[in-house]
């Protein structure tokens, strides 16, 4: 189960995913691989690291994460984390007088830094730093997203009406057929707004999940309406009878990523 996030967590940074967002099935048998398993473990994979250890510790459902292949988001690692202006993950280990705050942001030695006023720090929370040169340090606490992907929990529901959602689409291979003529009307659309992809499990898709019909805008009582824009079949003719989660990502986010 561990490696396969890994296989989801590398999705996410070679489709520059802003944010993975972890449902849970209340029809499904999660066992012990339950939503929280899957977002702890997709958000240790999105930590730093150099950061890992002071942000983890150790924890049961972190015990095979040694079997999780490297990200190498190219602001945190590779030639690309020593240029000017990169951008790098930090961890706030103590909270000073006038706005001062000392961050481990796997540099040398923890880095004493200005929080800027529109800026509340705590201890222990992990921020963003622009690192413009090593030798010396010079860097700045930065109001921007961490680099790489963030981890939530929340409904399906909750997931499709954020503000930010854009084009949202369900894959499920009872969707419409992606086809070259059709790709080129989708990538158009997820081009200016973005989108959101609804993902089911190997042993339940989205329509079995939801209750619904594929394609229909109902689910069970237990939640609101939500809408899809497009039930969407990006692995047309499948050999196999079963996608799996982490294949399927590749499949979808490949096509719909094109300029």
């Amino acid at each position: 189960a561990t490696r396969k996030l890994g296989y989801v967590a590398r999705a996410a940074v070679v489709f520059r995913v802003d944010r993975l967002v972890v449902y849970p099935d209340s029809g499904g048998d999660d066992g012990r691989f339950g939503d929280g398993f899957v977002s702890t473990v997709l958000s240790y994979a999105a930590t730093s690291p150099y950061l890992r250890k002071e942000a983890w510790g150790k924890r049961d459902e972190l015990e095979y994460v040694g079997v999780l292949p490297p990200l190498r988001i190219r602001s945190q690692t590779g030639s690309g984390s020593d240029g000017s202006g990169s951008l790098r993950q930090g961890i706030v280990t103590e909270v000073g007088p006038e706005g001062r705050v000392r961050v481990n942001c796997g540099l040398q030695h923890p880095i004493s830094l200005h929080a800027p006023p529109s800026m509340a720090v705590e201890e222990g929370e992990r921020v963003t730093i622009r690192v413009s040169s090593r030798r010396p340090v010079r860097a700045k606490l930065v109001d921007e997203p961490l680099p790489g992907f963030s981890v939530e929990r929340a409904t399906i529901t909750d997931a499709l009406t954020q503000p930010d959602a854009g084009v949202r689409i369900a894959a499920s291979r009872h969707g419409e057929v992606l086809s070259v003529d059709r790709l080129g009307q989708l990538v158009e659309s997820t081009t200016d707004d973005g989108f959101t992809v609804a993902f089911g499990a190997p042993e339940r898709g989205l329509p079995e999940i939801l209750d619904c019909e594929a394609g229909a805008e109902t689910i069970d009582d237990d939640e609101p309406k939500a809408r899809f824009d497009l039930w969407l079949n990006t692995v047309p003719n499948q050999g196999s009878e079963v996608v799996r989660t982490e294949e399927a990502l590749f499949a979808s986010l490949a096509p719909l990523t094109l300029e």
